[in-house]
């Protein structure tokens, strides 16, 4: 068999480009994916709401507004529940599957809305932010993986991109219910307690999903996870799937049967998958994503636009900059490939750090102009335009295709707990740097880092565009190993039969 003619590789994308269009009309397969990109809204509108809300959480909890501290720990506590959540999230999905993580996840992060829109002082207000980033975390693994694995290899870079399109959804959504509660009484109340909303949504949908296909072969359920490809796939491309499959898991099953944590660091293609994998989800966010996302209004203010409602406002326009050009994203991720898209978006990523560098710098100086303040709210704009097509949802899809099965959930779990530890660093810190050495140092400083992510991606991120599993696989082994790998494993094949 030809690359040409294998299923999922991109000869067969360039031979039979009408299959990809029919996948996407396929409503099973969007309805899976958007039901399953719900965990991603609630990442999203979580990231989000706590921008405006901490607007006025300050004004109910005068200890809070005198405390940058007490601020970021408000952020931040969210991101250390989703840091375990995401830790124990790939053995949550390895164990028990990918349908019943989801269903835990939602449970506990309604439990997280309910005791923040309730919370009498900020310190039950950080315990449910804490219980909704447990929930967040195990969703941030899950989400990305279920989708993969019940997607098409055509079209699996855009379908998992649709959950990151989720998050930035998500986002969008909260800065819109955050304008709408800034005339009610108990204004953040309401913002925090309607996440329950989603969540309870996402529960009562996916309990009509399936489980994963692949996780169904790996736990020798195969005649249901039969019947869930014969809904993704036509009659022909069905024999294909399930031989590959059925060959590929049989193989990984006579490799190792339990998969431990410091295996991932004993196999040397595991430690370089691992590296790639963890590097992009720690640069996405030291190159400064969530720093945006969660003090947009507060960057704003300092902008010198002080009014809550008028920086929510120019939140709003960030956040829907943010949503168009994930939706950009979507399609360019399958077609220009992962590497390319995450370099470019990188590259004016720098631009516009500079930019909001500069601004600040400039007022920082004593100038009075008002033209700083929107040079600010530009960079901001620009910045959200350049990531959120590129090093947005690319770290994400190339998470979920590039470890083998038995590994897949742990790595995942793995590399998404790096990407919550390095968000938990950036919230936790910038108000406090941003105090120390100035918000335009802050920002070059976070320019200096994305400079550095270029280098990371040339040199250690590989393109998986259109690739399957298995071939993502080998170009693992090849880079450990050398090229002549595949060559040597079918000549000992060829020897032992």
């Amino acid at each position: 068999m030809t690359l040409e003619s294998l299923p999922g590789s991109s000869g067969y994308l360039d031979l039979h480009p009408e299959r990809r269009m029919s996948y996407f009309g396929n409503p099973y397969i969007l309805g899976l994916t958007v039901v399953a990109g719900i965990g991603g809204l609630l990442f999203g509108y979580d990231t989000g709401v706590i921008s405006g809300a901490l607007l006025y959480i300050k004004d109910d909890f005068e200890v809070v507004n005198h405390s940058s501290f007490l601020q970021e720990t408000i952020v931040s506590m969210a991101l250390v529940g989703a840091m375990i959540g995401a830790a124990s999230g790939g053995w949550i999905n390895d164990a028990y599957g990918r349908k019943k993580a989801t269903l835990l996840a939602d449970v506990v992060f309604t439990a997280g809305a309910i005791v923040m829109a309730v919370a009498p002082d900020p310190y039950i207000l950080i315990m449910g932010r804490f219980l909704v980033g447990l929930g967040v975390g195990t969703a941030s693994v899950t989400a990305p993986v279920y989708i993969a694995e019940a997607s098409p290899s055509e079209i699996r870079g855009g379908l998992v991109s649709t959950n990151v399109l989720m998050i930035t959804g998500g986002q969008f959504l909260s800065y819109l219910v955050n304008l709408a509660f800034t005339q009610v009484q108990g204004t953040w109340r309401w913002m925090l307690g309607v996440s329950a909303v989603p969540a309870v949504i996402q529960f009562a949908l996916m309990l009509c999903l399936p489980e994963s296909p692949r996780w169904l072969f790996m736990k020798n359920d195969e005649a249901q996870a039969i019947t869930v490809l014969s809904k993704i796939y036509d009659l022909a491309r069905l024999e294909d799937e399930i031989d590959h499959l059925s060959a590929s898991l049989e193989e990984e099953r006579q490799k190792k049967n339990t998969v431990k944590y410091m295996d991932v660091f004993k196999s040397k293609e595991m430690r370089l998958a691992f590296l790639a994998g963890a590097g992009l989800q720690a640069l996405q966010q030291f190159t400064g994503i969530n720093t945006v996302m969660y003090y947009s209004p507060t960057i704003v203010q300092m902008a010198g636009f002080t009014s809550n409602q008028l920086a929510l406002l120019l939140s709003l326009i960030v956040a829907a900059m943010n949503a168009a050009g994930t939706v950009l994203g979507i399609y360019l991720i399958d077609h220009v490939g992962r590497k390319k898209l995450a370099l470019s978006s990188l590259s004016g990523v720098i631009i516009s750090l500079l930019i909001l560098s500069g601004a600040f710098f400039a007022q920082s100086s004593g100038s009075s102009s008002g033209l700083f303040g929107w040079a600010a709210v530009l960079g901001l704009a620009l910045y959200i335009a350049f990531f959120s097509p590129g090093m947005g949802p690319v770290p994400w899809t190339v998470n979920s295709e590039i470890y083998p099965e038995q590994y897949r959930g742990m790595c995942g779990g793995m590399s998404a707990t790096v990407n919550w530890v390095s968000n938990l660093i950036v919230a936790q810190t910038f108000l406090s740097v941003a105090e120390a050495a100035g918000t335009a140092s802050t920002f070059l400083i976070l320019a200096g880092i994305a400079v550095l992510a270029v280098v990371f991606v040339i040199m250690f991120v590989p393109e998986t565009q259109g690739l399957t599993f298995v071939e993502v696989e080998q170009i693992w082994k090849e880079r450990a190993w050398g090229s002549s790998y595949n060559i040597e494993s079918l000549l000992e094949q060829e020897n032992q039969s």
